[in-house]
């Protein structure tokens, strides 16, 4: 069974440009390592200072997400960027599409 959760929060207009860059190092990290049973999508919204992250794993197991260095990195003073702290939710996903491209 998969588990997903979706956090969102939001920096100070200061920190966006920071925070984007520590998520984008998180990416880069995780093409290189490719952790199994994980799948991770973040979005910067239209205000450009509120992030949300999607995450789906395992349900029952520690999240792959734990042991990447760069995510390490970036939860590591994410209360110092934010101006509103980061909320977490689990969701229970409805349905989902993706066309081949």
């Amino acid at each position: 069974m998969k588990k997903t959760t979706m956090v969102r929060y939001k920096v100070r207009p200061e920190e966006a440009a920071l925070n984007q860059q520590l998520i984008e190092a998180v990416f880069e990290e995780l093409q290189r390592t490719r952790p199994a049973g994980l799948e991770y999508q973040s979005f910067r919204m239209d205000d450009g200072v509120s992030f949300v992250h999607v995450s789906v794993t395992e349900a029952g197991q520690p999240s792959p997400l734990q042991a990447v260095e760069a995510f390490k990195a970036f939860l590591s003073d994410i209360r110092a960027r934010c101006e509103e702290p980061p909320a977490n939710v689990e969701v229970l996903r409805i349905g989902r599409y993706a066309a081949q491209v």
